[in-house]
């Protein structure tokens, strides 16, 4: 029995380490679409700290998602989908700007009204969210999981261009800028 406790406290570490990795990505890469769409350097720095954030709703869903290595089942999806309004709650009282809070709450939202929380659309999204939400799903795709491997930077874009209606067009342009500089 200790065992099996050893091992799933190692499974909630490693999945810890992950997302801790993802966020990190996330943020490199929102603070370079802000600059590539010419934000200024305060709001550049406020989508850094949304990336870093935008899935701190994750940790109070662990008891529910952690140890597992198959992917989730749809019992498990309508937890995991909760974790943007969860971390709002976590951090709406910690000091951050509503331009972070917004930006975690909405970054599952879609271009075309197709995504979660509330299913905004368009404009409606706040603008933080909607860099988020490309930087996420492109991280996302190039990172190693329990379930696949990682796709290829080359591959990743691909997927992504298939998406684009999930997208905002200026925000997508500019992320495709921030990649390319970097190769």
């Amino acid at each position: 029995m200790a065992e099996m406790a050893n091992t799933q406290k190692h499974l909630i570490s490693f999945n810890l380490e992950k997302e801790i990795e993802h966020g990190i990505q996330v943020s490199n890469l929102a603070f370079r679409v802000g600059k590539q769409m010419g934000l200024s350097e305060e709001t550049c720095h406020e989508l850094a700290v949304a990336g870093v954030l935008h899935d701190i709703g994750k940790l109070r869903l662990y008891n529910y998602i952690a140890g597992e290595e198959n992917p989730m089942v749809v019992e498990e999806m309508k937890y995991v989908r909760r974790h943007p309004e969860l971390g709002y709650e976590s951090l709406k009282d910690r000091g951050y700007s509503r331009f972070v809070l917004d930006s975690i709450y909405y970054h599952h939202e879609n271009y075309d009204g197709s995504g979660y929380p509330e299913n905004l659309a368009g404009e409606k999204i706040p603008m933080g969210a909607r860099i988020l939400r490309i930087c996420d799903v492109y991280a996302a795709l190039t990172s190693k999981r329990t379930y696949r491997d990682a796709f290829s930077s080359e591959t990743a874009m691909k997927m992504v261009i298939d998406e684009v209606k999930n997208f905002d067009m200026q925000v997508f342009l500019a992320f495709q800028r921030a990649i390319h500089e970097n190769e």
